[in-house]
């Protein structure tokens, strides 16, 4: 089922020949849509943009991408030079907002037909990333009573955690790496209170405990990218951003729910990843229903001596830190 946010589109949109739940109807702040929607389960939402208060500035769009998810979401553009302009569009794309058209006919594609980043990155200008996140870089320091505060330098920390038992943090930042470094990118890897790094023998990928993880991290100020497997345990509070991994298999979430009956709903509001899911997308709806929580990304079963280059790729952009 669909849901459709409209506002001078409205009179189009009311041709769709698609099952509708829900239609709302006017201008509306990014937060009021995130409160309607953000545990609404719909199919695909058809925004009309002139809906969106405000929507020139894509900080507001950035606010809904942030908090809902962009694969669902189908932007009806007005047909004008500020929304056709290479350097808006280029935006949504940073955003991971691939569908986007200016007519009912591109919306009627776009339902069945999904973009996904290969379909729209001639558009993007990678020189002039948009996600306010990338550099936001954060750095630590430790105070007197022994807690972390995070303070502005240059690195962007990016943290991977299993939720699931053994999902794959470990290979997942391994293999990011390499495809950062392949990009150019001056990439580090930390993993805390573990010592599985030491089987990669790779000097760029240490080990640290989590007592001096700050000092550790402020060592290397000259990195723009920070990998950081965060253990089960681990602290989020010193990451940008932060991906929880999920192996969607049935024993796999049994053993999470016998062990925490609201991990899922720890989870609310958070860029989950299934990783090594095989899921189609019926599937993946079906488990957003169960859980009450959004996708952010499915990541297949990865390969480490296979180029999993595209799958990575299109991770980082939906991220915004690969053009970082």
């Amino acid at each position: 089922m669909n849901v459709i946010v409209s506002n001078e589109r409205q009179a189009e949109l009311a041709n769709l020949d698609i099952e509708i739940i829900k239609s709302i109807h006017g201008v509306f702040d990014a937060d009021e849509l995130v409160q309607t929607f953000s545990n609404f389960f719909f199919g695909r939402m058809i925004l009309d943009l002139t809906a969106l208060k405000d929507y020139k500035d894509v900080r507001n769009l950035q606010k809904l991408s942030m908090s809902l998810d962009v694969e669902k979401i189908i932007v009806l553009l007005p047909d004008t030079p500020e929304c056709l302009a290479p350097k808006f569009l280029s935006g949504l794309i940073s955003m991971g907002i691939y569908n986007f058209t200016t007519n009912l006919e591109g919306v009627n594609y776009l339902i069945n037909n999904p973009n996904t980043y290969r379909d729209v990155a001639h558009l993007h200008q990678i020189e002039e990333p948009i996600n306010s996140n990338v550099g936001t870089a954060s750095s630590i320091v430790t105070n007197n009573n022994g807690g972390q505060q995070v303070i502005s330098t240059g690195t962007y920390i990016l943290g991977v955690k299993d939720v699931t038992d053994h999902s794959g943090a470990t290979m997942l930042i391994y293999m990011l790496k390499s495809v950062l470094k392949n990009m150019g990118k001056n990439v580090l890897a930390m993993e805390v209170d573990k010592n599985d790094f030491i089987y990669f023998n790779d000097k760029e990928m240490i080990s640290v405990d989590h007592s001096n993880l700050a000092t550790e991290i402020l060592k290397h100020k000259d990195i723009n990218i920070l990998l950081l497997d965060l253990n089960k345990d681990g602290s989020t509070e010193l990451c940008n951003e932060v991906l929880y991994l999920i192996e969607p298999s049935t024993i796999k979430l049994n053993k999470l729910m016998r062990r925490d009956r609201k991990a899922f709903e720890k989870l609310a509001g958070k860029k989950v990843v299934l990783a090594q899911s095989l899921l189609s997308d019926s599937d993946v709806k079906q488990f957003e229903y169960e859980a009450n929580i959004k996708v952010f990304f499915v990541m297949p079963p990865l390969e480490e001596r296979n180029n999993n280059h595209e799958v990575l790729s299109d991770l980082l952009n939906r991220l915004g830190i690969n053009e970082y």
